[in-house]
């Protein structure tokens, strides 16, 4: 429960911004100079914050971003890491899924790739406190609808 002196000091919220901007790659230019740019927010700013929190990932990976707007004109961001499906092509190798998943196969994955995903995933803010093991079903349902059959081990 907040309490009374948390709630007296929180600022009023303009907008939520999601964006996906590759990693340590985000310039002032579309698509984040004009998301920002209409709630009055300072994008260079944006851009150099972004960038430094990024740069351990590989360039170029796709990073999804949710801008808390302040009616000030300040904000706050968290970034969380790529999508599942994201780190499923990589693993696989593939460009797309499936066009007919359960039908056609793309790809091959072992349980041990899944894992690995889990274990990345965890981190987010949401799935902070999920079991591994749901977060592996999870992964292992979203390769399926790919077209990504997920084995014991490779053959």
């Amino acid at each position: 429960m907040a309490t009374l002196k948390e709630i007296l000091t929180r600022r009023p919220i303009s907008a939520t911004i999601r964006l996906t901007v590759d990693a340590g790659a985000a310039k002032p230019g579309p698509p984040v100079g004009p998301a920002l740019g209409q709630y009055k927010l300072n994008s260079m700013a944006f851009c150099k914050d972004f960038n430094a929190r990024t740069q351990k990932f590989k360039p170029g990976t796709p990073m999804a971003v949710t801008i808390s707007a302040f009616k000030d004109g300040t904000f706050e961001f968290t970034v969380k890491s790529p999508s599942v499906t994201w780190y499923l092509k990589q693993a696989a190798g593939i460009e797309f899924g499936s066009g007919r998943p359960g039908h056609v196969t793309a790809s091959t994955l072992t349980l041990k790739h899944v894992y690995e995903i889990a274990k990345i995933k965890q981190s987010d803010p949401f799935c902070q406190y999920m079991p591994l093991e749901s977060i592996c079903k999870s992964i292992i349902g979203t390769a399926n609808s790919m077209g990504i059959k997920v084995q014991k081990e490779l053959d």
